[in-house]
């Protein structure tokens, strides 16, 4: 298990400096990026998704509680599994009431949406003591607009806003259709729904907490992929269960 360099304090220091002036590179390159991101234009949802969740049918509009913004993690949960995607629930376990009360203050509401039906979503729910808000997109054409849910048979299938066809053989074909994960942001302007933003794969990270902990500490993340290589005793996939 290969462990950081041995230094004195003044070098720990002087490299720790050095660091510094990266990490503030990065800080100032991350506040200009997500001014960008507030500056994009937003799309009018023009759909009347219908949802189903414990107090019935609701419409995305619903889901805001009166709020402004609606933010909605997309949960893979295939109607035809027993228990929802381990990587999403690993995101879900750190959903705390006090990030939900936080949002809240500044307005912004935040639920999941899966295709698996209420009954499912409710069991599993359940199971992992979870209470936050779970809807059921079943039905609904939601899932495949918001590209989590690719199914060629539906509409050509694209994820991360490239054709599912540039990621190899194994996105096409038999596989379809299958669930991936992403969260979109809403932003309501009275009874009128816009779309403002989504994010899919490795962007996902910035709305998980621990892999931004693990990453300040000296063994990282502790998956295959990682540099410097050896800093775990057991190098896991870059898959984000936490279930090993």
């Amino acid at each position: 298990m290969a462990l950081p360099r041995i230094a004195s304090r003044d070098e720990w220091l002087t490299a720790r400096k050095d660091l510094l002036v990266k990490e503030k590179e990065l800080t100032r390159a991350r506040d200009a990026l997500n001014t960008m991101r507030r500056e994009l234009p937003m799309v009018e949802i023009e759909k009347d998704y219908r949802f189903t969740g414990p107090e019935g049918e609701v419409g995305l509009l619903d889901m805001f509680e009166g709020r402004r913004q609606l933010m909605v993690g997309h949960f893979m949960f295939d109607p035809s599994w027993e228990d929802g995607c381990p990587s999403c629930s690993a995101g879900a376990d750190e959903m705390s009431q006090g990030l939900l009360d936080h949002l809240a203050t500044r307005d912004t509401s935040l639920a999941y949406v899966s295709r698996a039906p209420l009954d499912k979503i409710e069991r599993y729910k359940a199971k992992k003591g979870w209470t936050f808000r779970w809807y059921s997109s079943n039905g609904s054409d939601f899932n495949y607009d918001f590209h989590v849910t690719l199914d060629e048979s539906v509409q050509p299938a694209e994820y991360n806003y490239r054709p599912a066809a540039e990621y190899g053989p194994t996105w096409t074909g038999d596989a379809q259709p299958f669930e991936m994960p992403g969260l979109s942001c809403f932003l309501r302007d009275g009874d009128r729904v816009f779309h403002t933003y989504s994010q899919y794969a490795r962007g996902a990270e910035s709305t998980g907490g621990s892999y931004y902990f693990l990453d300040l500490t000296a063994l990282g993340r502790q998956e295959d992929w990682e540099k410097p290589a050896g800093r775990a005793d057991h190098a896991r996939t870059n898959q984000p269960d936490f279930a090993s």
